[in-house]
């Protein structure tokens, strides 16, 4: 099972919709919007949530790329959720939740990372990412609205023709993500000379561990 947390507050459908038509179930951590803290009590709800889950791969944000990147919390959330990975492999805070057993996770990746070393194929599933972007309506609204004023008239023409129409900010910022997204996979897919037409890249932490070199 897909699982997928998010930090703050539960925005309803924001998440919900989107997730649903990717058959992930999400949990609303409930840290507040601008006050994420890696203090011992948000740890100690990440290690029980950890614990009880026991995923075997975390995806998260890439902590170099969340440092750059001007938008609340994100930099105290990358540090709280690899403090709290850490610590749900060891002794921490067993007392307190004797029902559940520490949990190593052994595989950990970052998406959107600065330094990607893989990326994966995402061809045969662009329509379903296409659709679950659209149902983002606040972030299309959002982007639509800043897009606008940042481009200009001009530049949005440039990205979607001078034909193009759209009812509303959420239908724009949805057509701009649209060619955003696609020029970004294409070029980790097919323009650096990949084997796949549109792939998504990750940095995955540590080694990767191989019997024998294979091709």
């Amino acid at each position: 099972m897909l699982r997928w947390f998010w930090r703050g507050r539960s925005p309803g459908r924001t998440f919900r919709r989107p997730a649903a038509s990717l058959g992930v179930e999400v949990q609303f951590l409930d840290f507040a919007y601008g006050d994420v803290t890696v203090d011992a009590a948000s740890k100690r709800a990440l290690v029980q949530v950890i614990r009880q889950v026991r995923p075997d791969i975390v995806i998260c944000q890439d902590p170099e790329y969340s440092f750059d990147d001007l938008d609340p919390d994100r930099r105290q959330a990358m540090i709280l959720y690899l403090e709290s990975i850490a610590l749900a492999s060891r002794d921490y805070a067993l007392d307190e939740m004797p029902e559940l057993n520490p949990h190593p996770i052994p595989t950990v990746y970052f998406m959107t990372p600065s330094r990607p070393n893989c990326v994966v194929n995402v061809a045969d599933v662009w329509g379903l990412k296409e659709q679950a972007m659209a149902e983002l309506q606040a972030q299309m609204t959002f982007s639509g609205q800043v897009l606008r004023q940042r481009l200009g008239e001009a530049g949005v023409r440039a990205l979607l023709g001078a034909n193009t129409k759209w009812k509303d900010d959420a239908e724009l910022g949805t057509l701009l993500h649209r060619q955003m997204d696609r020029a970004f996979h294409l070029y980790h897919g097919l323009l650096t000379h990949g084997n796949y037409a549109l792939a998504e890249p990750y940095r995955r932490l540590g080694s990767f561990h191989f019997e024998s070199l294979v091709p």
